[in-house]
């Protein structure tokens, strides 16, 4: 987009087990004008409503919505990775190829190991990764698994996580 720095042209964030209360700390304190998108991925069981959406648009100061299938920077509709779709390293890898170095990629709490090779993958191509304390989350095997996979990740707190971002806005 245009003026977004080109130290952070977009965000990636996936989230697993106890990500709708990991994400609770996060999203609500990035302000409105964080002129990067935030893209999200979260397990969710498969539903017809979801309800996340709404919660985050009541919480957040940015926008919310829900990718759609084939929608430009969101998402896609094929086979499941890790038993998942959206998946977290489909979304990690293909943001990688896109932004490179002007993508931070944060893996938060979760049951499975879904972001840990997206996660490389957005660190091999210069990217920011950031990998929730697994001390401090609910189900600590997606932040483990993400930090063996990739240990050049930075380990943060939920709490830091906009800061972080916000900080690289001014690189």
């Amino acid at each position: 987009p245009e003026g977004v720095a080109m130290s952070l042209r977009a965000v990636v964030i996936g989230a697993s087990a106890g990500g709708v209360q990991a994400l609770s700390h996060v999203l609500p304190d990035l302000p409105a004008d964080f002129p990067a998108p935030v893209l999200v991925v979260v397990h969710i069981p498969p539903r017809k409503d979801n309800a996340l959406v709404d919660l985050f648009a009541r919480k957040c100061r940015l926008k919310v919505k829900e990718a759609e299938d084939k929608e430009p920077l969101a998402l896609s509709s094929d086979e499941t990775v890790n038993h998942s779709r959206p998946a977290i390293d489909v979304l990690f890898e293909t943001a990688a190829d896109a932004f490179g170095s002007a993508l931070a990629a944060v893996v938060l709490t979760g049951a499975n190991q879904d972001g840990a090779q997206g996660l490389k993958a957005v660190c091999e191509t210069g990217g920011r990764g950031f990998v929730q304390d697994p001390v401090t989350a609910e189900v600590a095997t997606m932040p483990e698994a993400a930090l063996a996979a990739c240990p050049a990740a930075l380990t943060i707190r939920l709490d830091d996580i906009p800061n972080a971002l916000q900080a690289m806005l001014e690189e």
